[in-house]
């Protein structure tokens, strides 16, 4: 019997012998051990470390560190998806009755630009507008011709009537807000996360779920505090077209200080410092549309990615980190921006609005009351399938980037 204990234990070394005595009599019982118990704890153990690695390596990285990883971030995705974010703008603003047109498809502004440098490609119409006809050397186009009918029709009408260049309009205004918003919110983000997650564990263990709702709300904000008059210009650049051909556009700067020259110019508006507000006209219908939005992409995107790192134990590396993010991400911004739409629809028609005395009197409520009037359900989501078509890839590459930069600092 010994013998075959001895047998059994070699042949499964998982189970060990035990001995014990019964009635005088020494009997040997073969248990499973729980020596494998240790194996389940380190797998435990593995898992609870892919929940908790970027908060690991976040203790680790200084801010500056961790800003340098989003300012990267963001650089890179506003360049990949400001073409999106143009055509969005138009559709949207196209419903607010901003009214888009060649600016030699009236009889003023041909007399004053016609010359020698003239040229019929110039002041040619869309091949899809039927009504078109040709007085002379100049072509007629009629308003309806420059009507936008869907995303691609925007950028197939953008690239012929204006040049592919524009439409990376007001890339220069994008860079220079997502930078500083996306270095100051992904940061603060962490920031917030790890001393709420901390705070929570001790005191609230069952309000841990909601941390990166809180902390998202809370980053989100404070950056569009931070760095709205930019958000402002970029809107209004993307919005307009150019009235003269061959005439640069205005650029951030000159964008900012055309609101405010309209502002002082203006006899029912306060002088001095209090005209200044006009720069951050519609921040609380950004806030009403970005907070929401982080609250959403955040709540989905942090179980999503720690359930996918799972996966990878310990593993990972920097490929697994990209693609558990960049899915995580990809899913949760697209989540976020179609549900949010409405809200986005709403703070287009505000910073784009003209006429400062009406700007300064305008309520989200009241916008978005007034789409509902005017388009129903479907104006409400004017603009939905480009929103969302950048918003995905965005939020995929700013968050899978900065979390590979994070990474491979805390790992050299």
């Amino acid at each position: 019997m010994a013998e075959a204990a001895e047998t059994e234990a070699t042949e499964h070394p998982w189970m060990s012998p035990e001995k014990t005595e019964i009635n005088g009599r020494d009997l040997t019982i073969t248990v499973l051990t729980v020596g494998d118990d240790r194996h389940e704890r380190g797998g435990l153990a593995a898992s609870q470390s892919n929940e908790t690695t970027s908060n690991v390596s976040d203790g680790k990285l200084g801010l500056g560190e961790r800003a340098f990883s989003a300012a990267g971030a963001a650089f890179l995705s506003a360049i990949i998806v400001n073409p999106l974010d143009v055509a969005k703008t138009r559709l949207q603003a196209q419903a607010a009755g901003v009214a888009y047109s060649h600016p030699l498809s009236n009889l003023i502004s041909r007399m004053a630009y016609f010359g020698p440098r003239t040229m019929f490609a110039d002041l040619r119409c869309s091949p899809s507008c039927t009504r078109a006809g040709v007085h002379g050397t100049v072509s007629m186009c009629p308003p309806d011709c420059f009507q936008y009918r869907g995303t691609l029709d925007v950028f197939y009408k953008i690239i012929r009537q204006e040049g592919f260049s524009r439409l990376w309009r007001g890339t220069n205004a994008g860079l220079a807000l997502a930078v500083p918003t996306v270095g100051i919110y992904l940061p603060c983000y962490d920031v917030f996360r790890n001393w709420l997650e901390e705070a929570t564990d001790k005191n609230a263990p069952s309000a841990t779920p909601y941390v990166p709702l809180v902390a998202g709300s809370l980053a989100r904000s404070l950056a569009c505090a931070t760095c709205y008059p930019i958000e402002l210009a970029r809107t209004r650049m993307q919005a307009f077209k150019g009235n003269q051909i061959g005439k640069k556009p205005p650029g951030v700067w000159q964008t900012l200080l055309g609101v405010l020259s309209h502002v002082k110019s203006t006899n029912n508006i306060q002088k001095g410092f209090q005209g200044y507000r006009i720069l951050w006209t519609g921040m609380g219908t950004q806030l009403a549309r970005d907070v929401p939005f982080s609250a959403i992409c955040w709540s989905t995107l942090e179980p999503m990615r720690r359930r996918l790192l799972s996966f990878v134990g310990e593993d990972s590396n920097a490929a697994s980190v990209l693609g558990a993010n960049f899915s995580a991400a990809f899913v949760a911004g697209s989540l976020a921006a179609a549900a949010t739409c409405p809200l986005d629809v709403a703070k287009t028609r505000r910073q784009i609005e003209k006429d400062p005395g009406r700007a300064m009197r305008m309520t989200t409520r009241q916008t978005l009351m007034e789409v509902w009037r005017e388009a129903g359900i479907k104006g409400l989501f004017t603009g939905v399938g480009p929103r969302v078509a950048r918003a995905g890839p965005s939020v995929g590459i700013v968050v899978s980037f900065y979390e590979v930069v994070k990474y491979v600092l805390h790992n050299r």
